[in-house]
Formats: structure tokens, C-alpha cells, sequence
């Protein structure tokens, strides 16, 4: 099984994971424990990153053919 990153968080009894994902019995965990300073710059970024794509995908940014793109 390839390693993957689950979103999850401890309601004060259990850790639970925050999407249902398919976990084989034994499977074998690492736990990372996140600030909750690290949300806000996480958010931070990820709108930060949202911005960017917005301008760089926007409804005016031209659709270009595979033909368009040259190899280097």
C-alpha cells in the first residue's frame, strides 16, 4: 500500500479521520500532531494559492492546442 496523507482529528476519546478512506486491518499509522497555529497558516497559503490560480486560469487566459506547446 503506498503511503498517503489523511486528514483526521482527536475529539478527546479517538482520532478520527475528517473523509472515509478504506484502511486494511493492522495497517500500520504514523500520527502527526499539527498546531492549530499551522491552520491558520495553512489557510493562509492555500487561499494565497487559490489567488494564484484564479489569475492564472481565469475565463480570459486563452485555451492553447497540445500544437501550441514546443519542446525545448
Amino acid at each position: 500500500m503506498p503511503s498517503i496523507t489523511l486528514n483526521a482529528h482527536f475529539d478527546g476519546q479517538s482520532i478520527i479521520l475528517d473523509e472515509p478512506f478504506q484502511l486494511p486491518a493492522n495497517a500500520r499509522l504514523l500520527v502527526t500532531v499539527v498546531s492549530p497555529s499551522m491552520d491558520a497558516d495553512r489557510e493562509s497559503w492555500a487561499d494565497l494559492a487559490g489567488t494564484g490560480l484564479t489569475h492564472a486560469y481565469g475565463d480570459d487566459e486563452p485555451e492553447y492546442a497540445l500544437t501550441d506547446v514546443r519542446r525545448v
